[in-house]
């Protein structure tokens, strides 16, 4: 009778669970290891130009990660959509934020890849793809886009370029900033 009490209590102090082992979250079918409602990784990152940006401290405003890189093209079909779409559109608006992050790729080639691709939003550098890594399996392949809100809050996350989902972020975006 000791021993029950005691695995009962044991048990009890452990939460019913298994051994506390840090266990990884498990993706979504397009790779992704954060969820809608999820509050938003933080993390810093350097931009091409030298500054350095924390996401946390974007609280507040609206923001968009567009996860990408040189060699992949549909990044390079999409970013002239989000130029023109999104960033045109918002780059005044105090309360928007929107920031390339590059995976893993040398600042020279990042600043070659925005003027092939004549993007003038913000690059920044995700070396080892450690920032990629908090959004979605470190593997996982992109384009991907991350919509926070004003409250840090995942509210909507893209995969690849399609005109309907692309659209869709377009007009949460434009709801969000009302």
């Amino acid at each position: 009778m000791k021993k029950l009490i005691f695995a009962l209590t044991l048990m009890g102090l452990l939460g019913g669970h298994a051994p506390l082992t840090a266990s990884q979250p498990v993706p979504d079918a397009a790779g992704y290891i954060v969820k809608v409602g999820d509050t938003a990784p933080d993390f810093e990152m350097k931009l091409t130009d030298g500054r350095k940006v924390k996401l946390s401290e974007l609280k507040g405003k609206v923001v968009m990660l567009q996860f990408t890189a040189s060699w992949c093209g549909v990044c390079r079909k999409e970013m002239p959509f989000i130029e023109k779409d999104i960033w045109q559109k918002h780059k005044d608006n105090a309360s928007f934020a929107l920031y390339g992050i590059d995976r893993d790729e040398p600042l020279e080639r990042v600043k070659a890849f925005a003027k092939q691709t004549g993007v003038t939003y913000p690059l920044g550098l995700d070396p080892g793809a450690d920032i990629f890594a908090k959004y979605a399996e470190r593997n996982a392949g992109i384009t991907r886009n991350v919509l926070i809100d004003k409250e840090g809050k995942i509210v909507m996350m893209t995969r690849l370029y399609n005109e309907e989902e692309f659209a869709s972020l377009c007009k949460k975006i434009d709801e969000l900033l009302k």
